[in-house]
Formats: C-alpha cells, structure tokens, sequence
C-alpha cells in the first residue's frame, strides 16, 4: 500500500511563508505525478501546483507565490507557499498519480490569518 506522509501546515499571519512536505516510496515517487492540492470549506478541491520530472504547472491564483519541488533522494515533494493570504486557508493534500493509480495523503491544515 502506497502512503503519502504530509507534514508542515500550521498557522501563519498573512504575508508569511510555509512549506509542506510529502514523503512517499521511492517506486511511485520516480514514476508519478506528484501534486498538492486544496480545499477550502465549502469549496470544491482544486489543483495548486503539479511536478512530473521537472516540469511543473501552477493554479493561477499561486503563480509567482507558491513553488513546487522534489528531492528525489529523500522521496520527497515539497510546496513552498510565500506571501499567503487569507484566501490560501484550506486543507492541503498530497497527490501521487500514475496511470489509473490514485494516493492521496492524509491532509494538513494551513491558515492564513489576516
């Protein structure tokens, strides 16, 4: 069974950074594309940011704030996210995909207040 072990949400001002952590096995990690997303209460959850390789796509909302990134020896994604804001409060997920193979995390809460 695959497991996506999150880590690093918290409480922040608004303005501030955080950077979330998600740690997986070496067998999905080298092959799947890794992503972060969200949900907001009330809200549909949505992508923020994707990496396969190298290559990595953005929700609109985060471009130039938030950055995703992998240590491919520590299995490893990270989502670096500065200048949050209020409207960034929300429980992030962890996302592993590979073909018809679907691994969530378990969920961090981040909030932003303002």
């Amino acid at each position: 069974q695959v497991q996506l072990v999150e880590s690093g949400g918290g409480l922040v001002q608004a303005g501030g950074s955080l950077r979330l952590s998600c740690a997986t096995s070496a067998s999905i990690f080298s092959v799947a594309t890794m992503g972060w997303y969200r949900q907001a209460p009330g809200k549909e959850r949505e992508l923020v940011a994707s990496i396969l390789g190298y290559t990595t796509t953005y929700v609109d909302s985060v471009k130039g704030r938030f950055t995703i990134s992998r240590d491919n020896a520590k299995n490893t994604v990270y989502l670096h996210m500065n200048s949050l804001k209020p409207g960034d409060t929300a429980v992030y997920y962890c996302n592993a995909k590979y073909y018809n193979q679907v691994y969530w995390g378990q969920g961090t809460q981040v909030t932003v207040s303002s």
